[in-house]
């Protein structure tokens, strides 16, 4: 396989990245390190597989042999099985074969560690849902309740989160789907779902052929090891969702465009609720928008997604809680925690690392190509989304409120910069595939993640 000089020089950026964000915290070299202040037991806990946010633990488990199986059939037919099966055919097996993957790679920790307990620990969310006994209140004083050192104070994940992200386990719980393997199937089965919906935006914005090329990149993208099991694959599933209406409206392939374009605002809107940072998908938003048939149409499509979003807006303002005071609230919160002790001299680029381990090198070879003028100012759809996902990862860097744990945290962005593969020679997706692959089950293989 020949390497051409954008891939070359993005992978080889990337692989610099990983070299140095594993090798540096073994250096001592002061405050360029993944943690300060902290005991040899702190260290070990919160930074032994830096920048990834796990522990070293080389181990096989069952679910080993149907993820290689699943990567394996990926690699050799993946591509062929895109071009020929109908579009509603493949934007279904593409979201069934990311579930099945993000399945596979968590049984490989098991049952019970990889996957039913993983959203019990004392930080998350369902740890909360048994003290919740009346919902409006819980509501109502939320924003009372997320900074840190007073007797009701909320914990680690639900302060740092708007209260839509408590809510959908406790309307979960209340439903009788209690207890964290119904959580975390609903957090995989959602956050698997943006496999399809990015397929469908993609053709949408560009066309199907493209969409096709994209299929097997997102279907076995190495981000499926954290959305299985956290919440942030839900809120992966629920913002791509809501670009993906978006982008059908600007493009009018669907029968009514303001429908989509109101489920895209409903969707983008309860977004902002489930995480502050879910605000940074405006730039994927403005990107699908410049795709839009003529301004015409854009204006269009933004109308009703606008109204749809401070619709949300308004009903959680009506309930009690104001977005922005939980916003300005959580800053507080976030510098009382372990970000102090998390130095941005290391954080600032060992965070993009994450980010490749999460996107594998076949997807950053990808993006050496998505720096196109000629493909930018022909506003291609899978271009600017890519570019969009980018620039929205920059700028959640800068703002110092995701230091560490972004393999995670970035997932929201992380899945669109996986479609970048296709922006490749077609010849050589089979092996830039396996690479994605061979890096997930490395990883997940190698290192036991938190999430």
């Amino acid at each position: 396989m020949s390497i051409g000089r954008k891939e070359a020089l993005a992978v080889g950026v990337g692989v610099l990245l990983l070299v140095a964000a594993f090798v540096v915290p073994d250096l001592h070299l002061g405050i360029v390190t993944p943690l300060i202040k902290m005991s040899p037991g702190e260290l070990k806990s919160f930074a032994d597989a830096a920048p990834i946010f796990g522990w070293w633990n080389a181990h096989v488990g069952w679910g080993t042999v149907p993820a290689i199986l699943i990567g394996a059939a990926a690699v050799l037919w993946g591509s062929t099985i895109a071009q020929r099966l109908s579009w509603r055919a493949l934007t279904l097996t593409a979201w069934a074969t990311s579930f099945a993957w993000a399945f596979a790679l968590a049984m490989i920790d098991g049952w019970q560690r990889g996957f039913a307990g993983r959203l019990t620990s004392k930080h998350e969310y369902l740890r909360q849902v048994r003290t919740i006994t009346d919902i409006p209140e819980a509501v109502r004083t939320f924003a009372s309740r997320i900074v840190d050192f007073q007797p009701n104070s909320w914990i680690t994940h639900v302060s740092g989160h708007p209260p839509g992200a408590l809510l959908t386990f406790v309307w979960l719980d209340r439903i009788g789907l209690g207890g964290g393997a119904w959580a975390a199937l609903w957090c995989v089965l959602i956050g698997s779902s943006a496999a399809a919906a990015v397929l469908v935006a993609v053709r949408a914005l560009s066309d199907e052929p493209t969409a096709r090329l994209v299929a097997p990149f997102v279907a076995v993208a190495p981000t499926a090891i954290w959305i299985a099991v956290s919440a942030d694959g839900y809120y992966a599933g629920v913002a791509a969702w809501g670009i993906a209406l978006l982008a059908l409206a600007v493009r009018q392939r669907v029968r009514w465009p303001w429908l989509a374009a109101t489920g895209a605002g409903l969707l983008l809107g309860w977004g902002i609720f489930l995480n502050y940072g879910l605000a940074l998908m405006a730039l994927p938003a403005v990107a699908v928008l410049l795709c839009a048939v003529d301004w015409r149409t854009a204006i269009r499509a933004l109308i009703p997604a606008v109204l749809a979003a401070l619709a949300v807006v308004a009903v959680f303002a009506v309930a009690g809680f104001w977005w922005f005071d939980g916003y300005t609230l959580v800053q507080q919160r976030y510098w009382q925690g372990i970000a102090n002790n998390r130095p941005f001299q290391y954080w600032s680029w060992a965070n993009l690392a994450s980010t490749v381990c999460a996107t594998g090198l076949g997807s950053v070879a990808g993006i050496g190509r998505v720096f196109d003028i000629k493909a930018i100012k022909a506003r291609s759809g899978l271009h600017l989304l890519v570019l969009a996902a980018l620039a929205a990862i920059v700028f959640a860097d800068l703002s110092m409120l995701s230091k560490a744990e972004t393999e995670r945290i970035w997932l929201p962005f992380e899945v669109w910069l996986t479609a970048a593969g296709a922006l490749l020679p077609a010849f050589t997706h089979r092996w830039w595939l396996a690479v994605n692959v061979i890096g997930a089950l490395a990883l997940n293989h190698l290192i036991l993640t938190n999430w």
